[in-house]
């Protein structure tokens, strides 16, 4: 790492930078990246999936959400990389122009950060007078460009739209001399009923599409000098997305681009089809059978390591149908669990009687939506602290349940609720530190919908958008406690995909009111 951290400082000497800001995310703008990759994990030695830095000519910063908090100190060098907690309602945006000096040089790769960031970033950093420079390539991790392998082609029955259909409505959407560029990867893969399989954590195939009213064109990465060369050719005006399109993207078509108040194909894929709302019924009664499976396996099983209970797991998921996994499982045990987004599986870490162990998986199956759920067990008795963060937690995630939806109802609110309940039965030295849930669907996580405290998250939740509630409380002295449901609205109530049950040795049963103990009723207490 400090060979490489050399070669970056060396680097921004060689274009005058003062500042560097290194990207976890590769030139798709992807979450779950590979590691080889990942620039910043190459330069920080740390492994989440989101949480960029800042390299100076002598200091390190490491940006990461409440999350990561632990896992950042556990895996970095505190000697050589300062890490900057974001608390919840920060953004890396302005935090990160805070250690930004006056009158400096930022670099920034163009192709792996988006416009929309960009603009932020100006913003913040504008009354600090900072000169930011594009640079097309990050020589600190590999870039694939490879043809698209495992694509697959989903059939209307679960998908409830034709291709045909989605284009035209996008198309009737802007002018007839004009066209859409589109290289967000969900937004590609829906608009074409396509998935790719042949990589975990991931159904999107990986393409960018031209659509305009008399050509439609799909560029697969070994297509970069044919796209790159296509766009620029094109005579007229380029519909794009601030938030996705990257910002060597739109310096191709800079004067010919016009942007989308609200990207409509985004808007789109949030409102499922009944056919999707189906299929997503049919895969979660399959990860809910996974998650019971393992319950039973922890249940029954004698000093089981997290590696135990993760390699059972997966072998679980695939029984069960799965195409692939929609992200890496978590399996933490004890104090591991403290860590929201914990990454290992710890052959030497065993499941001892009164131990505790939260398991967070998902899984797409043949529509290429992804699953997402979360439980925490117990083997054998679980004691007090345990139980009184298990119920206040339960506590949150049925008051956010059944929240009170008008049209109006954004996840802002609903987020806002459920911290309302955690600060009236307050679990001393535990703390909720992360957002209460994410929209769904191709990707494990998806916008819109959103619910948290940031300001995305003020969008209103409509009918037939799929999301996570979890509520989580976490201490790293002790152990965390998220409980997961993927749920739906329609009808203007909120409805749970998840039928996994919660458990009943973990409840305080005293700690609920009677209306709690009726809203529980809806689930399975075993």
């Amino acid at each position: 790492m400090n060979n490489k951290i050399a070669e970056a400082r060396e680097f921004m000497k060689l274009n005058g930078l003062d500042f560097l800001l290194v990207n976890s995310t590769n030139e798709c703008l992807v979450e779950y990246n590979e590691l080889d990759e990942n620039s910043r994990y190459a330069l920080t030695g740390f492994t989440g999936s989101t949480g960029d830095a800042i390299l100076s000519k002598d200091k390190l910063y490491l940006f990461v959400d409440g999350r990561y908090h632990i896992q950042a100190d556990n895996e970095v060098d505190k000697n050589i990389v300062t890490v900057v907690k974001l608390q919840t309602g920060q953004n890396f945006i302005d935090e990160f122009a805070k250690v930004l000096d006056n009158d400096s040089t930022l670099g920034i790769f163009s192709r792996k950060n988006s416009l929309a960031r960009f603009e932020k970033l100006v913003q913040a950093s504008s009354a600090k007078n900072i000169k930011i420079i594009f640079l097309k390539e990050d020589p600190f991790s590999k870039l694939k460009r490879e043809p698209v392998l495992g694509l697959k082609k989903i059939s209307k029955t679960l998908t409830g739209k034709s291709i045909e259909s989605k284009l035209e409505k996008i198309l009737s959407e802007i002018p007839e001399d004009s066209a859409i560029l589109v290289t967000n990867l969900e937004d590609v893969s829906y608009l074409f009923n396509s998935r790719d399989f042949s990589k975990q954590y991931s159904s999107k195939i990986i393409a960018k599409a031209f659509i305009s009213h008399k050509k439609v064109l799909l560029f697969t990465p070994d297509k970069a000098e044919q796209f790159e060369k296509y766009i620029k050719s094109f005579d007229g005006e380029i519909y794009i997305d601030k938030s996705t399109i990257s910002l060597y993207d739109y310096e191709l078509i800079k004067d010919k681009a016009k942007f989308f108040y609200t990207n409509p194909i985004a808007k789109m894929r949030s409102v499922k089809t009944q056919e999707e709302l189906d299929h997503y019924s049919k895969c979660f009664q399959m990860t809910d059978k996974t998650m019971y499976a393992i319950r039973n396996y922890i249940e029954n099983g004698e000093n089981l390591s997290e590696y135990d209970i993760a390699k059972k797991l997966e072998e679980y998921i695939y029984e069960y149908g799965a195409k692939s996994l929609s992200f890496k499982s978590i399996v933490a045990i004890d104090q591991n669990s403290a860590l929201a987004h914990y990454s290992k599986t710890d052959k030497d870490v065993i499941l001892k009687d009164g131990g505790l162990v939260l398991i967070d998986c998902g899984a797409y199956y043949d529509g290429g939506l992804a699953t997402d759920i979360t439980r925490v067990f117990v083997k054998g008795q679980p004691n007090e602290l345990q139980i009184k963060v298990y119920t206040t937690v339960l506590k949150m995630f049925l008051a956010a349940y059944n929240y009170e939806l008008t049209k109006e109802t954004s996840g802002y609110e609903i987020d806002e609720l459920a911290r309302k309940i955690e600060n009236e039965n307050k679990v001393e030295g535990f703390e909720f530190n992360h957002g209460l849930g994410h929209g769904i669907g191709i990707s494990v996580h998806e916008y819109p919908p959103n619910l948290s405290k940031n300001e995305l998250a003020k969008v209103k939740i409509e009918d037939n958008m799929c999301f996570t509630i979890e509520p989580g409380l976490y201490c790293a002295k002790h152990f965390g406690v998220r409980l997961e449901n993927s749920c739906f609205r329609q009808y203007g109530v909120i409805n749970s995909f998840t039928n996994m049950c919660f458990e009943k040795k973990l409840i305080n049963f005293n700690m609920l009111s009677s209306k709690e103990k009726e809203q529980l009723k809806e689930f399975r207490v075993l």
